[in-house]
């Protein structure tokens, strides 16, 4: 697949081919839905924390005698249906941590890939570099490259340019700037247009291919 290569001017500057393995790979959807849900899930803390009748300060004395009353028979005031009692069944600490595969991950990676290129999602520029941290600047840029779209500007490695593009766009709501190691499938359906330098797709290769 051909793309035109762009400058920060929105400029055609020449085109490139695509690598076939990672922007023409087979597309399965349930495989980048497992990814998503697994960075979510492992995105959990799991901290939830609910405590129950034997963890609730008092209650230690028994309300009434067992028998005589006429009331229903109690142990302790802290029981879950006295009020300020424990609860019952309800969120302990845990861990949300969900396995997969490398290799399935790359796969979804290169499934969600393939599908930004087929909707005209994939910006290829010769570089992105900037003369100073200013997120006009960065806004300006952005405007000419994508319009009006959420973009994801995948940088290949973290260097000056890195630094000042990254400083530039924090303010911008609908962009974002990421190391191309780092590339996951939450910020690749997350954002309309992906931005990759000629020298991302190198990276991408490395990691994909």
């Amino acid at each position: 697949m051909k793309v035109d290569v762009l400058n920060m001017q929105g400029e055609k500057v020449k085109q490139v081919e695509l690598p076939a393995a990672i922007f023409e790979a087979p597309i399965n959807v349930d495989l980048m839905h497992q990814a998503y849900v697994r960075q979510m899930a492992n995105a959990r803390l799991g901290t939830h924390k609910t405590k129950t009748r034997n963890e609730v300060a008092g209650g230690g004395r028994k309300p009434w005698r067992q028998k005589g009353t006429g009331r229903a028979r109690q142990g302790s005031t802290r029981a879950a249906q006295w009020k300020g009692g424990g609860r019952v069944h309800t969120p302990q600490p845990r861990s949300y941590v969900q396995q997969m595969p490398r290799k399935m991950r790359q796969a979804a990676l290169r499934s969600a890939l393939t599908v930004k290129a087929s909707e005209a999602g994939v910006v290829v520029v010769d570089s992105v570099t900037l003369p100073e941290p200013k997120t006009r600047l960065m806004a300006e840029a952005l405007g000419k490259l994508v319009g009006n779209a959420s973009a994801l500007v995948l940088l290949p490695e973290k260097d000056s340019d890195y630094e000042v593009v990254a400083r530039s766009t924090n303010n911008i709501p609908d962009a974002k700037v990421l190391l191309a190691g780092y590339l996951n499938i939450r910020d690749l359906l997350g954002y309309d247009k992906i931005i990759l330098p000629l020298k991302t797709l190198d990276v991408l290769v490395a990691n994909l291919g």
